[in-house]
This record gives C-alpha cells, structure tokens and sequence, in this order.
C-alpha cells in the first residue's frame, strides 16, 4: 500500500483512479487544482503524486516545479500530452515517470511499484527494513518520504507536526528542552512555548491521547518533552 494523492480536475478520471487505487490497497486523496495539491502536499506525507498536466489554475508543469520546491515525492505525470519533447521536458524538471492517457490502471500499478523501488520505498505498504525509517513502538516515521505511519495506519500530519515528530523520534527517551525544539525544528532563536504546546497538543490528539493519558508524548515540567513507546515508565509528566 502506498498513501497517494490524486491530482485530477476531470471528476470522472478522478473517481476511477480514487476507486481502482483504493481497490488496490492504497490510501488515497484527491484534489482538482495545482494549488490544492501544493497545499496538501506541505501539509500531509504522500509516497507519491499522480499529477495530471491540464488543470484548471495552473499547468501542471508549473505545479510540477512548484512541487519540488517543497518536496522530493516520486510524481508520475499522467495526461493526454503525448509530445516526446513535452516528456523530456518533464523528465528533466523532476518528474519520476510519464504516462499518456487512456493507460489501465494495472500498468498505472505497475509504474508507481517501479517509482516507489527506485526512491526507496518498499511495495504493499510494508517499510520494513528500509534504511532511515525511525521506529518508537507502534510509530515508523520516514524523514526521507515524508511519511508517519502509526500502527501501520497513515498519520494525516501537517509539515510542522511531522517535523516536530521526526525530531523527536530521532531521540527516543531523551527530553529534548522546548529552546532546543524552537531552535531546531522551528529555526527560531527564541519565542513563545505557547506556540510548541499548540503543536504538541494537535499532535498528541491524531497519535490518540492526551495531555493527562499520554501514550508516547511526554512532558516534564519544566524541563523538556520526550518521545517513547507507549509502556515505558515515565516520570513527572504532565
């Protein structure tokens, strides 16, 4: 299973891709516009994005470039342009792969397992094994694909929250001080522990506790916040 976002402004197109790729055991989001996927890609881990060229707010090479601005996600460009020079073009502007429609979604199947081997990723889902996943109990956390799974399920983080839970998954069972967190995961030099106890708050909230029943965040007064398996015996946490 890979966690994949759609970006298609045919609604019909769409609705296949959503149901063959769910069909087919992946996660799946969707969106119609260039901006839209910009917006989700900063704000939730994919594996990989199936970009359409023809959207309605920005051509899709543009939103191509703009996407690798922000992120290195396998893209496999998908539309009907068949123009060996267009295909070069976006090769070299950091497309993984190219497919001209109508394709069948087997060999749409077929050229994300090929993108997701070559950048890495493990087919079916299954990170297992592979280099530079972080592993806190139940929680894998990818730095390198963006991707925070948690019991194997998908975690829906925004850029800031999986920054924040990549950091601290570097150091499990280390108190790491809320300057250090402001410094290193925000690159601020100072300001407020208001800010970091929001985060902290919204990221406690989709890893299912609390602030009073922590699972694997937990605070110590005054001194920092850590990151360790549910289970673990902690001590002055609030």
């Amino acid at each position: 299973m890979a966690h994949v976002l759609v970006v298609e402004d045919d609604q019909f197109v769409r609705s296949a891709l959503i149901r063959h790729l769910t069909a087919a055991g992946h996660s799946v989001r969707s969106v119609g516009t260039a901006l839209q996927a910009l917006r989700e890609v900063s704000q939730v881990g994919f594996e990989v994005v199936i970009l359409d060229l023809g959207l309605p707010d920005l051509d899709g090479r543009e939103a191509l470039k703009m996407l690798r601005g922000i992120t290195d996600v396998p893209v496999i460009i998908a539309t009907a342009r068949d123009d060996e020079a267009e295909i070069v073009r976006l090769l070299n502007d950091g497309a993984d792969d190219y497919l001209v429609k109508p394709f069948s979604v087997e060999h749409l199947s077929a050229r994300m397992s090929a993108v997701l081997r070559r950048a890495g990723g493990a087919s079916g889902g299954r990170d297992g094994g592979r280099e530079g996943v972080l592993r806190v109990g139940g929680l894998a956390v990818d730095p390198q694909r963006r991707v925070a799974r948690l019991d194997g399920e998908p975690l829906d983080l925004t850029r800031r929250e999986f920054d924040l839970l990549a950091f601290l998954a570097q150091r499990p069972g280390v108190v790491v001080s809320r300057k250090e967190l402001l410094t290193q995961v925000w690159r601020q030099s100072y300001g407020d522990d208001q800010t970091i106890d929001v985060h902290l708050s919204w990221l406690r909230r989709k890893l299912g506790e609390t602030a009073a029943r922590p699972r694997y965040l937990h605070t110590l007064r005054g001194v920092g916040v850590k990151l360790e398996p549910p289970g673990t015996p902690g001590e002055g946490t609030a």
